[in-house]
């Protein structure tokens, strides 16, 4: 009997699934929001003072951290949060806008090229993602020479390189409201050359082609399958490589209501296609995710921040050590602005955005992608039991 096998599946299924955290139960609280974003907040303007004199402003950081200068302390700060190679004069060009430059400390290189793109980590769920602008005109060729990895990527901390991108995320559409967001690089049929740089003559043109596209409505997503072919030292090369483009979060917003559960389609779609050939991931050969929006932080941040919280649950994917939310990964380095104040540092999720900011400057933006977080989070604790639903029915 097909409805009670689905019953007893369903309640089987819900006494081995998570429970919701209680921290989070705690965390919906809307004056403990406020209090996490305007924490959160603090802390983002004392990284931005620091940035300052590495943009030519004047050094400005007197903050709560003493209200003595401190030089030590400002040096420290200086060096720590750094921009200097995003606001060298030849590489501003390269930027989309002109308040955003990544961090020295993770910076993503493209051959020795200046890219504007920081390697970020997960804090709770581990894994790596090189967190980037969309591609301008000029910098298409850097962007799609990190996909092919022309040379190994190596993570800020040490560990062994990967050798190419297989999943590049976008989170715009190339133009909203009449305003370009992103440059696109993938032909709708046959083939484009994209080009190096004026100042890179010596690396090779690069042709793309669009080998297919599909499209899943319940995720709001287009996928294309493209490939990169090049001659390299005289032997040719083809990378293939899947791009996936949600078409439901505009830009300083967050996707509707209605696109919420497709959302969640979108981030498990994401999981799968980065998944080895086999579909059953290993975290030592799993390449790191490319995601952009159009300036690579607000829409970025929120989204690695949700598939950080959903791996550390086991609600997506597998962590890159353990996905018990009880093993925490290999710690990132520490902030030298310490850790939030002991009445916060029970919030994941306020944990999870000030560790993205520490890796590049801005993540999750706007007080709506905060509260996004939170809600789809907390929402994705209840669809377990309605997706396995759907699959039985189906089935």
């Amino acid at each position: 009997n097909i409805p009670i096998l689905i019953h007893t599946l369903t309640i089987n299924y819900l006494v081995m699934s998570p429970p919701v955290p209680e921290w989070l139960v705690r965390a919906r609280d809307p004056h403990h929001q406020s209090v996490v974003i305007a924490t959160l907040e603090e802390r983002e303007q004392i990284r931005a003072r620091a940035r300052a004199p590495g943009k030519g402003r004047p050094l400005k950081l007197r903050h709560r951290l003493g209200t003595v200068p401190n030089p030590q302390e400002d040096n420290r700060l200086l060096q720590y949060y750094s921009v200097t190679a995003g606001s060298l004069p030849q590489n501003r060009v390269c930027n989309r806008y002109c308040d955003i430059e990544p961090y020295d400390r993770t910076l993503a290189t493209s051959v020795g090229r200046y890219f504007n793109g920081n390697w970020v980590r997960e804090l709770a769920g581990g894994r790596w993602y090189i967190a980037t602008q969309a591609p301008l005109r000029e910098t298409a060729h850097d962007f799609l020479s990190i996909v092919a990895g022309f040379q190994p990527l190596y993570p800020p901390d040490g560990t062994q390189p990967y050798s190419r991108v297989r999943t590049v995320v976008q989170l715009t559409e190339d133009v909203e409201n009449g305003r370009r967001k992103a440059d696109s690089y993938i032909p709708e049929r046959g083939f484009f050359i994209v080009t190096p740089r004026h100042d890179r003559s010596d690396l090779p043109s690069l042709e793309i082609r669009l080998r297919d596209r599909t499209t899943y409505e319940d995720a709001f997503c287009t996928v294309r399958t493209v490939q990169i072919s090049t001659v390299v030292k005289g032997q040719s090369k083809v990378i293939v490589f899947k791009h996936l483009l949600f078409h439901q979060w505009p830009d300083h917003g967050v996707p509707p209501p209605e696109a919420r559960e497709g959302l969640m389609n979108f981030i498990r779609l994401v999981e799968q296609t980065n998944s080895d050939d086999s579909g059953e991931p290993k975290p030592e050969s799993i390449p790191p995710i490319m995601v952009n929006c159009s300036a690579g932080v607000g829409r970025t941040g929120a989204f690695i921040a949700l598939c950080s919280l959903l791996r550390s649950y086991e609600l997506i994917g597998g962590a890159a050590s353990q996905s018990s939310p009880t093993l925490t990964p290999t710690p990132l380095p520490p902030s030298p602005l310490g850790l939030l104040p002991e009445h916060l540092c029970w919030d994941r999720v306020a944990l999870e955005v000030d560790a993205l900011r520490e890796q590049r400057p801005g993540m999750v933006q706007r007080i709506e992608q905060m509260q996004l977080i939170y809600e789809v989070f907390y929402t994705a604790f209840f669809n377990q039991d309605r997706n396995i639903c759907g699959r039985i029915a189906r089935s």
